[in-house]
Order: structure tokens, then sequence, then C-alpha cells
């Protein structure tokens, strides 16, 4: 396994207390929501109160190991998550930032009442001003060319759209609550910078490591079942074509593309800018962009230049 990635097959809050004080810029992590879950050698079936104590074990070891500088972002479900609100805000006196709602289209189906279709995840930070936002990273295309626009693309905000992860899935894994890779994305590029140490304490099928070994990132997975420590390890080594999931807005061709010197540069830039981790979705970004701009293309002789972005052997292109 690459050595900047660690997983390590123990206790979370066991093993979080053996960690130094402010070692880790961020933490991303999917706790157990205590439904009932089977995680094998494992349940999510705590009493009430028991619950929110290993809540508040397990976050008040978080805010000691983050950096001065760092973030975290929890998923929780919706029982517990003002519970989770108070313990980080009002108990470790952190600052809320962002209450981020995950959509999908297909989730639980219920006969009687509404059938959920949505995830949300808490983003505090350390210090209410002082920490790692790379929104650079992180933004999505613009709908229209404009001069006035920034082009770089907007503000993606904070409901966010990925695929669940559903069982036909080349990158399914058999995990009962296995998160989009393209989230996790979002989160560890906005909220750390290459080399940083990024912490899963509850690390599942692996999906925080796998996206630290592809951005660069000092990965560390914490996780009771050793299965899922092999599974995760089997992860690490299959090649990468690309994150499972992706925004389906990043591969949006903007309108009004109409200057060819500036319509082929920007293709370029939308390449690198937003598919640079996902190049199984370039293909589809370039028909697009030749289904609308076709004659455009074809009348300022760029039409082959176009076609040559595709990747090459699954491998994006370098200009």
């Amino acid at each position: 396994m690459d050595k900047e990635l660690k997983i390590i097959c123990g206790n979370a809050i066991d093993e979080m207390v053996k960690m130094p004080d402010k070692s880790v810029r961020l933490i991303v992590t999917d706790p157990p929501y205590n439904l009932n879950k089977d995680y094998g050698n494992n349940q999510d079936n705590l009493e009430f109160k028991e619950y929110l104590d290993f809540s508040r074990q397990w976050l008040k070891e978080a805010h000691r190991i983050l950096t001065e500088d760092g973030t975290i972002y929890v998923f929780m479900g919706m029982r517990y998550i003002s519970y989770v609100y108070s313990i980080l805000e009002q108990e470790l006196n952190m600052t809320f930032n962002s209450w981020i709602t995950w959509f999908y289209t297909q989730g639980i189906g219920k006969t009687k009442g509404f059938s959920p279709r949505h995830d949300d995840i808490l983003m505090f930070t350390k210090h209410p001003k002082n920490f790692v936002f790379n929104l650079d990273d992180i933004r999505v295309p613009q709908k229209f060319y404009r001069s006035v626009n920034n082009m770089r693309g907007a503000n993606p905000g904070n409901v966010w759209e990925f695929s669940h992860m559903h069982y036909c899935n080349k990158n399914r894994q058999n995990h009962p609550t296995q998160k989009p890779e393209g989230l996790y994305e979002r989160m560890i590029l906005s909220s750390s910078n290459e080399g940083d140490t990024v912490l899963d304490p509850f690390s599942g099928s692996g999906t925080l490591l796998r996206v630290c070994q592809q951005t660069g990132r000092k990965g560390i997975g914490i996780e009771i079942n050793p299965e899922y420590i092999s599974m995760t390890k089997e992860r690490l080594e299959t090649p990468f074509t690309g994150f499972d999931s992706i925004d389906e807005r990043m591969k949006r061709v903007p309108n009004d593309l109409n200057d060819a010197e500036i319509r082929i540069q920007y293709i370029k830039n939308h390449i690198q800018w937003f598919l640079k981790n996902h190049p199984d979705a370039i293909n589809e970004f370039i028909d697009e962009v030749i289904r609308v701009y076709h004659d455009k293309l074809t009348e300022s002789n760029q039409l082959e230049e176009v076609e040559q972005l595709r990747p090459t052997n699954g491998q994006l292109r370098l200009w």
C-alpha cells in the first residue's frame, strides 16, 4: 500500500487517543448513525444516551487532533444530527460553517411517509476565520460564457447531487453505507492541501483513502472490521480510471462560446479545471462540445483539435 496512506484496525476512539495533538488538517467521516446497521463484526444499536456519549468521546478526540486551522466534515442521520451539532458548537466551541445536503435520486422506498432522498453533512472549523478553503479546486462550470463571469467556475453551493453507490456500480464494495468518491473529493480538495494529513476514524470501505491516494494527501483510516481493512487494501491497488461519481455539472458546456480563440482555450481549461480526476468523463464532455458547437468548430478548423483532446489509453492529455 502507498506509504502516504495508513489503515489501522481498531476501535476509533482507542486509536484516536494515541494520535498527537494538532496532527491532522482535515477529518472527513461517516460514523455509524445508530440505525442498527450490520457492519459485519459490530452493529450500531446503542441506547440513546450511550450513542450520544460515544459521539461526544470521538468528537472530543477529533477536536484535539485537528490543527488550529483544521476542518471536520461529519455525515449524520436526522435523528442525531442536532445533538452532534450541539456537541461541536456548544461543548467543543467549534465554528459552524456549512450544513451540506447530499441529494441523490434513488434510495429507500416507503409506502407510508416520504422516501428519503438526501443525507446531511456538517462542516465545522476549529478557528472562525483561519482555515483552509480552496474554492478554485471545487468550482463548477458556468452555464454561459460571459466576460464578466469568472470562467474558472462558480461556487458549488451547499446542495450536492451525486449518484448513490448503486449495487451495479463497478466500484461498489461489500459495505452497507459506502459513499461516493465525488463527495469526498470535493471536501478533501476544498479543505486540505497536497501533503496534508487527512483522517477518517470510521474508514469503512476506504473511500477517503482512495481519494487521498489520487489527490496527493496523507490519508489515515481507522476501521474496526478486519474484513473492511482487506477490502480497502485491495481497492487501493486497483488501477485508477477516475472517481466513481461526479457532479453532472462538471460536464456542462457553457453556451455562447462564440469567439474561436476563447472557445478552444476554454475547452482545454475545462478539462484541466473540472475533469482532471475524472478522465472517464472527458469523452462525454467532448461529445457535448461537438454537439453544441459542431458548425462553429468546423468553420474555425478546430474540430480535429477538439477530437485530439480525448484521453489516450484512459490517460488525461497534457498540453
